[in-house]
């Protein structure tokens, strides 16, 4: 066995069409996996082939998944990573945002790996699922009360569906990436250089993450090589979260 290749495996990763979710998709195929990307029209969005679905919507995770079925009968790995940030202080917070961070972040992944869980259930094979968390699960951050909320969520999800389908050979596991430059990111770092520079001195590898420092990990938790693991989340932050401030 090799432990870390993954040719025969088809996968589905949600918001893949770029930033982490297009770093992690290309580390599978890379591990040779074949991909089924997803994601929403976007400006810069340059994947026309990938599959298309507003996960906010109600009954979008199902449809997704019928999608991805259709294309990809033998699919056997999930990465649930599609999210956004809609916070604003939290005296603002209307339950609009409120809602819509939690349709996003829980109801969205629960229901796709439930129906994930399902099609491998009546074919009677085993899969593997990474959820895409954040550092902020655990670590509060200002004006961030929704999002920190929803992502708190995902590291019980991870441990709780663990649990409801090992039965079936299915393990779930997290990646929990600190501070990445993404598109979400970017902005702000470009105009506070400053707020950067002092990132970067409290990560301990001495810069702020990319995409691809998050592929190897979901690549890791998909292989044979982390068959032993289940309901884990790695925290993938540079040593962000460390140190005390």
């Amino acid at each position: 066995m090799t432990p870390f290749d993954l040719s025969g495996h088809q996968a589905l990763v949600t918001g893949s069409t770029r930033g982490i979710g297009r770093s992690l998709a290309l580390g599978l195929e890379q591990a040779g996996a074949e991909v089924l990307l997803h994601g929403l029209p976007c400006g810069e969005d340059s994947c026309p082939e990938a599959l298309r679905e507003d996960l906010c919507e109600p009954g979008a995770p199902e449809r997704l998944m019928a999608k991805a079925l259709e294309a990809k009968p033998l699919l056997d790995l999930l990465v649930c990573n599609a999210g956004g940030f809609f916070d604003v202080p939290f005296s603002g917070m209307d339950r609009a945002r409120w809602e819509k961070t939690m349709r996003l972040h829980l109801e969205a992944p629960y229901f796709l790996i439930q129906a994930f869980a399902r099609s491998l259930e009546a074919c009677g094979k085993g899969g593997a699922v990474v959820i895409v968390g954040s550092t902020n699960g655990f670590l509060a951050e200002a004006d961030s009360t929704a999002y920190d909320t929803s992502k708190g969520g995902l590291v019980m999800m991870t441990r709780t569906l663990a649990v409801a389908l090992a039965p079936l050979g299915i393990r779930v596991n997290s990646i929990a990436p600190g501070l990445v430059r993404t598109p979400l990111t970017s902005g702000w770092m470009d105009r506070d250089p400053e707020k950067v520079a002092e990132y970067e001195r409290k990560i301990l590898v001495g810069r702020i993450g990319e995409p691809s420092d998050c592929a190897g990990p979901c690549v890791f938790l998909c292989s044979p090589g982390a068959g032993y693991m289940t309901g884990q989340t790695l925290v993938v932050d540079g040593g962000l979260t460390i140190t005390q401030i």
